[in-house]
């Protein structure tokens, strides 16, 4: 997904995400940060057992669902 109107600040609260921010991933854990630029494609995945939480900050002029633009994913969240 990506957001034209804000960019997120988020700090992995529990487990290992992947993050994808464009065409990078980074493996974060707890206590650590990532900043998602607006008009980043950003996703979260969990490649281990443990539960992932992730604290997000929305920073913008314009912080409603409307605004986000998702992609084909494997949880049938695009028509």
């Amino acid at each position: 997904q990506k957001h034209f109107h804000r960019s997120e600040h988020w700090v992995v609260i529990q487990g290992r995400p992947i993050i994808t921010l464009n065409k990078k991933s980074f493996l974060r854990k707890e206590k650590e940060t990532i900043f998602i630029p607006k008009g980043s494609i950003h996703r979260i995945q969990n490649p281990g057992n443990k539960v992932v939480k992730i604290m997000e900050a929305q920073l913008g002029s314009i912080l409603k669902e409307n605004d986000i633009v998702r992609y084909e994913d494997i949880y049938g969240r695009v028509s």
